[in-house]
């Protein structure tokens, strides 16, 4: 949409106040309707359909009563809130004529009020050449629903972000002077784009130089993704300027390596094809130093050492935010003392805090594993089952785990088996006795093979923590076996 702004300077403070209701009323709706456009503006003696209906003819919003009468604002509304408010802040006077035109954005000139003339860049996401802003740039990150005013906006202040760090830190770029919504001003840059000088009067100094700003841009966790001969200024005297620097993202980023190699191919090839350099890209080994940047050595993404004070973490370039880098932190602490705690607590088990829990265990799965062979044998015939029943009158029938425990200290222990010969003559002759012990080995076996709930703890839904809970998950383990 072409930028008219003749139509500025009929526009009432109404009309801006209008203006912004809907720019208000577009961060949770995408069609704004009539009556929360007049809730916002509170005009003082009403009239709101009345201005609404000259934003109209002025084509500063737009109409669409689809589903519901509402309206949304344009870019050429959007643009003139921003110059209104650059105007207001006195950061220029007047609006120039059109100086370039991008896939991506406008740029105008403007003049400050003694005359300087500096550069308007005005973000314009969502032009049919270029609509795969989601899969391109990084604008959203984490946000699933959008519209291109807001992406512009986001593209504009990362832009600006961009470029006074690397004006800070000794680049050649524009001089970064306000920034609004989707605006950006600038220093007018007085050079040429390089895709239109067709002869250099030293082409080798200048295609080492732009390499150098790679490398330099790459030294200081950046890399620009898109440094072609569009993006790079040139002046009389020869001096380079880069521009174009919202898509740029972090050397931490998953694809750096790819974007870094096709910026320099970008170079070779322009270099190679408009001004006939020859090149002998026969790799030349390092011996750790600054990678050697000339005809005979391409730069190599590996070969590139940062920088202390990288500018991708404090810019939060696209592959390397603040956030994840303070999330990857939080995470390699807590898996530190997680190691931690885990050695501590083995080495507690060895001191003696697990030891009567590991007896017990170890006895227990011993015991376990002979009433699954006693089980076994049970099946095959009760006789052979009775006659290997080998238990002592002192035990209670309260909990099969102790039972399977003394079983497996009865079979081990040759004294004591000794002294129980006596015992069991005594335990045939009283079946009462032998008809109890026989139901408590059963139900033994049938919580070893989980047709019933095994040995657990009783106080295992109070454990919150700490030994019970272990002893707790030891016990319930057992139980699953």
């Amino acid at each position: 949409m072409k930028l008219d702004v003749n139509a500025l300077r009929y526009l009432t403070k109404d009309d801006f106040r209008v203006l912004t209701a809907v720019e208000m009323g577009m961060r949770n709706h995408e069609i704004v309707p009539a009556e929360l456009i007049g809730r916002i503006a509170s005009l003082k003696h009403g009239g709101t359909y009345k201005v609404l209906k000259n934003l109209l003819k002025h084509k500063l919003v737009h109409h669409d009563s689809s589903k519901y009468d509402g309206f949304r604002l344009t870019y050429l509304g959007y643009d003139f809130l921003a110059i209104k408010t650059l105007v207001n802040r006195g950061v220029f006077a007047s609006v120039g004529r059109q100086i370039g035109v991008g896939k991506e954005s406008d740029i105008f000139e403007v003049a400050t009020e003694d005359g300087t003339v500096l550069a308007m860049k005005l973000h314009r996401l969502g032009r049919v050449s270029f609509r795969a802003v989601k899969s391109k740039r990084d604008y959203l990150r984490h946000r699933r629903s959008f519209n291109w005013l807001y992406l512009s906006r986001l593209a504009a202040l990362k832009e600006f972000a961009f470029m006074k760090a690397l004006e800070e830190h000794g680049f050649p770029v524009p001089n970064a002077v306000d920034c609004n919504r989707h605006c950006v001003i600038m220093s007018l840059v007085q050079g040429y784009p390089l895709v239109q000088v067709k002869e250099l009067p030293n082409p080798d100094t200048i295609f080492e130089t732009i390499l150098g700003l790679v490398v330099r841009l790459a030294e200081h966790g950046l890399i620009h993704c898109d440094f072609n001969e569009f993006n790079i200024m040139i002046d009389d005297d020869e001096k380079v300027t880069m521009i174009d620097f919202p898509q740029m993202i972090s050397v931490s980023h998953r694809n750096a390596q790819m974007y870094f190699d096709r910026d320099i191919e970008c170079i070779f090839k322009f270099f190679r094809k408009r001004f006939h350099l020859s090149f002998d890209e026969k790799e030349v080994e390092s011996d750790g130093s600054d990678s050697e940047l000339n005809e005979s050595c391409r730069p190599q993404f590996l070969d590139i050492n940062k920088v202390s004070g990288c500018l991708d973490k404090e810019l939060e370039a696209s592959g390397f935010t603040r956030k994840d880098q303070d999330d990857m932190e939080k995470f390699v602490e807590g898996d530190v003392e997680e190691d931690l705690g885990s050695d501590s607590g083995e080495g507690e088990d060895e001191d003696g805090t697990a030891c009567p829990i590991n007896d017990a265990t170890l006895d227990g799965l011993e015991s376990l594993s002979l009433i699954r062979e006693e089980g076994d044998n049970l099946q095959e015939g009760d006789s052979e089952a009775n006659q290997n029943i080998v238990q002592h009158p002192s035990i209670e029938p309260s909990q099969s785990g102790e039972i399977a425990v003394e079983d497996r200290q009865v079979e081990h222990d040759d004294d004591s088996a000794d002294d129980n010969t006596g015992t069991e003559e005594e335990q045939d002759d009283d079946p009462e006795l032998e008809k109890r012990l026989t139901k408590q080995r059963q139900r033994a076996i049938q919580a070893a093979r989980g047709r019933r709930k095994g040995i657990t703890s009783r106080n295992s839904y109070k454990d919150k923590g700490g030994k019970s809970s272990h002893n707790s998950k030891i016990q319930k383990q057992l139980g699953s076996w």
